[in-house]
């Protein structure tokens, strides 16, 4: 087991998680620093997509230990996750499509919302002001990615092209205030210069938001190449590779495993 360092926001140790005799996460240790862009990549059935869902409750592990912000999360559920401050997307879409951008970023804004009949119907007034507040906060992530998008919250997001509903489910993600951000192959479906608009979107994000702290999984390298600071290849559920994306792509270890080479 390493060493971890005291101001890691996220240190993963010894992380295990079986699927019957298939090993999909295999003694995986790793550290993450605040305002960070990892990325995380590997060979299809590597592990990255399971230890999204591990991090986030949706597995249960079945060995080792996840720390968040200096807290156990090992065994937490995802609304405890969640309520601790990490928000994800998923590689395909789990948008409503027949809401409305705003409905469908609100989503992910429960924890932050004053529910219950007493409230809604006894306190209008506040009622409507807190509808107002977040519908600007809603609006305020969004025009950040595109302004004229910002111009169509109460419009359905079935009409959208691929790039505007990826937005949409990272806003969705960002406006519970998360410190870590984790994205599952945002570019999916997507042309290479929606890609490229879409990178220069997260970038964006990270400058206004300078202590998120950001995981992307992404096959393409030249997304991962521009935009992380720091790589963690997966292998069978292993790390063999961690540093930045010039020494990952030296590292004949990785170029076999991932990048076909021998």
């Amino acid at each position: 087991m390493t060493q971890t360092s005291p101001d890691a926001l996220l240190t993963v140790q010894a992380l295990t998680k079986r699927f019957g005799g298939l090993v999909a996460l295999d003694q995986l240790e790793l550290e993450m620093y605040r305002g960070e862009i990892i990325g995380l990549i590997g060979p299809n059935g590597s592990g990255k997509t399971t230890f999204f869902n591990v991090i986030t409750g949706l597995y249960g592990a079945d060995g080792g230990n996840v720390r968040f912000g200096g807290a156990d999360i090992t065994r937490s559920t995802p609304q405890a996750v969640y309520h601790a401050g990490i928000s994800r997307t998923f590689q395909r879409s789990r948008l409503s499509l027949p809401l409305s951008i705003f409905d469908n970023i609100m989503i992910g804004n429960h924890k932050r919302l004053s529910q219950g009949v007493w409230f809604n119907i006894m306190r209008r007034g506040a009622f409507r002001a807190e509808f107002a507040a977040s519908f600007e906060e809603a609006r305020a992530l969004v025009e950040v990615f595109d302004a004229p998008l910002a111009d169509r919250m109460l419009e359905p997001v079935g009409g959208l092209p691929m790039i505007d509903r990826r937005r949409i489910e990272i806003c969705r993600a960002l406006i519970s205030r998360p410190k870590l951000l984790l994205l599952d192959e945002p570019s999916a479906g997507m042309t290479h210069d929606e890609t490229k608009q879409l990178m220069d979107d997260i970038l964006e994000i990270r400058d206004r938001i300078q202590e998120l702290s950001i995981v992307i999984v992404e096959h393409e390298m030249g997304v991962i190449e521009r935009i992380t600071d720091r790589c963690i290849v997966l292998n069978f559920g292993r790390k063999i590779a961690d540093g930045t994306f010039a020494m990952i792509a030296a590292d004949k270890q990785v170029q076999e495993a991932y990048l076909g080479l021998q």
